[in-house]
């Protein structure tokens, strides 16, 4: 089996991130005495910076994560609600059937800094100081700028000087988007940082300052200046313009929190992922139904058969069918008959040899928005890419930064940041950053687990995931994608549980992904046949897949997925690691 990489082993620590400067500073987090918590915390500040065009301070993080202590995997949810204001009526009052993918009527509340700030007060040992420097020394000096940033500016550009005239003065220097290798700064969000470090350190003790800061944002100045900034109308995907909804009382009513983890066993092996509010438990579902094929999923030389290819696309159909229908954050989600044996083994007699065009819930009663049979077969190839992709008003697909982290003592974390991205709204210009576009997951229909309604959290694709061998946490991983995320991490644990390759052979086996369910960005388009696969899988296989009936999109050798992923064998405390090489930016550190 051919690597690009080897798999990284050592007994201190390791970090694995989708940005090489992300590594290499929860790396130094570890070396100064750090837990991975701290180490995860710094990484995720350095990816607001390193990867703007991915996530920002605006945005969101779900994770999952173990401790030294306590084995029992838990989730951090930082993921923000909709404003007070949002209804479905008002959008259909403003004449939209869907919510825009760009602009300010998208945003929810900030979670991210919350979330790392409860992350580092409850589980780390470092001061915020400590951890944020890494982010601000980048913030005022610069970071290097790759090449995706680049082109995702250029995308955007004639928006940005004609109508997002703040976004244009940070990323458009005369008039230009920053060259690829040159080193772009963010000096007003330097600021905005040590402006939260200043009212934190105001305050003294170490807790107590991590949660002065978190009040500097949701009560204080931060809060103010979305506000204000909301009130002001922007163009958006619609074609129009249109103000937002979010307010400070928004940011004052949300706090970060932690809930169970999902925990599916398949044996030696269980699957740990975010509840039904995130696409997460898709997985669980993926694998549930290929249960029961055993040695029918098997890999030559670390390259998946086709028949397995066409088997793990076939369970996800069912399984992304499934999201559709019933997932959301309504508390109600049926989890346990959706992951039971019983409604698998009803699934699994579904697929055939040839592919399916349908999109098949199962249940009595499953509620699918009526807008899916509208735009069915819309914008054939639109999941082709399998990376983030931007049109000409800013919407986003995609878009997302990963983060896992394990240390000496067994503390573990796999964490998913997203949201505010440069091109989702308009900068706030006294911060330095922009608002998410999360809130474009909701449907507008209502009776939907998914339907907009006031201070709830929309059904994202971020999903974070562990695994646990005979009960002991053991793998953390993860990968930006937004809807091919639980189908990437699908050809990740395939290779690695079937076809009995090491992380890095696992990331770097040829991965596919099928576009044949509805997507979670707007315009919500969806292709019912196709799927993209690494032309690595071999012509044979191409072909064979061909005659199955699937409209196979030859992604080409190196093009899907951004996985990274770290290990912990407790009986001989060797801590492995590996990360993506596909697009020159995900690197694994540690010794």
């Amino acid at each position: 089996m051919f690597t690009t990489r080897p798999e990284l082993a050592g007994t201190r620590g390791m970090v694995a991130s989708t940005h090489w400067l992300a590594s290499a500073a929860g790396m130094a987090v570890l070396e100064d005495g750090g837990n991975a918590f701290d180490a995860a915390v710094a990484a995720g500040f350095v990816l607001q910076v390193a990867e703007p065009h991915l996530n920002g301070p605006g945005g969101q993080v779900p994770a999952i994560f173990v401790t030294a202590s306590d084995r029992t995997p838990k989730v951090l949810c930082g993921q923000g609600v909709s404003p007070a204001a949002a209804t479905p009526r008002h959008f259909a009052d403003l004449g939209l059937d869907l919510i825009p993918g760009s602009g300010l009527l998208a945003a929810t509340v900030p979670g991210a800094w919350d979330a790392w700030l409860l992350m580092l007060r409850d589980h780390g040992t470092k001061s915020l100081r400590e951890v944020l420097s890494y982010a601000i020394s980048y913030a005022w000096n610069g970071v290097p700028v790759v090449g995706r940033i680049t082109e995702t500016i250029d995308t955007v550009a004639e928006l940005f000087a004609q109508h997002w005239t703040t976004s244009a003065q940070l990323w458009l220097p005369g008039g230009e988007a920053p060259a690829p290798g040159s080193l772009h700064r963010n000096p007003t969000l330097a600021r905005t940082w040590q402006r939260l470090l200043a009212e934190a350190e105001a305050v003294s003790g170490r807790e107590a300052q991590i949660d002065a800061a978190r009040r500097a944002w949701s009560h204080g100045f931060i809060a103010e200046a979305v506000d204000s900034f909301s009130r002001t109308a922007f163009r958006d995907d619609s074609g129009r313009d249109h103000a937002g909804l979010l307010t400070a009382d928004d940011l004052v009513g949300w706090e970060a929190s932690y809930e169970d983890a999902l925990v599916t066993d398949f044996g030696e092996w269980s699957l740990v992922k975010c509840g039904g509010w995130t696409q997460g438990p898709v997985l669980a579902q993926q694998l549930r139904i290929l249960e029961g094929f055993g040695d029918e999923l098997s890999y030559v030389d670390g390259v998946p058969t086709a028949r397995t290819v066409h088997l793990a696309v076939e369970a996800a159909k069912l399984a992304f069918a499934d999201r559709e229908a019933y997932y959301g954050d309504t508390g109600d989600v049926p989890l346990d008959w959706l992951l039971s044996r019983e409604y698998a083994e009803q699934r699994r007699a579904l697929i055939g040899d040839e592919a399916s065009g349908e999109l098949r819930p199962g249940g009595a009663d499953p509620r699918l928005p009526k807008i899916i049979a509208e735009t069915c077969g819309a914008q054939a190839g639109g999941g082709a890419i399998g990376e983030p992709t931007v049109g000409p008003q800013g919407q986003v697909r995609g878009d997302t930064v990963h983060i896992d982290v394990v240390d000496a003592d067994g503390n573990m974390v796999s964490a998913t940041p997203s949201g505010g991205w440069l091109q989702s709204s308009p900068t706030i210009p006294e911060l330095g950053f922009c608002l998410d576009s999360r809130a474009q997951m909701f449907w507008l229909e209502e009776g939907l687990p998914n339907t907009l309604a006031p201070r709830k959290r929309p059904r994202i694709t971020l999903s974070p995931s562990m695994a646990l061998r005979d009960g002991e946490p053991v793998i953390a991983f993860g990968t930006p994608g937004g809807d091919q995320q639980d189908q990437w991490q699908l050809c990740f644990w395939l290779a690695h549980t079937h076809g009995g390759l090491n992380l890095q052979e696992s990331i770097d086996s040829p991965a596919w992904h099928t576009t044949a369910f509805p997507s979670s960005f707007y315009p919500r388009s969806w292709t019912p046949k196709e799927l993209v696969v690494e032309s690595r899988v071999g012509e044979a296989a191409l072909a064979e897949l061909r005659e199955r009936g699937h409209d196979v999109v030859d992604a080409g050798p190196w093009a899907l997925g951004r996985l990274s992923a770290v290990s912990r064998d407790r009986a001989t405390g060797i801590l492995r690691a590996a990360a993506n090489a596909r697009g020159m930016q995900g690197y694994a550190v540690g010794r």
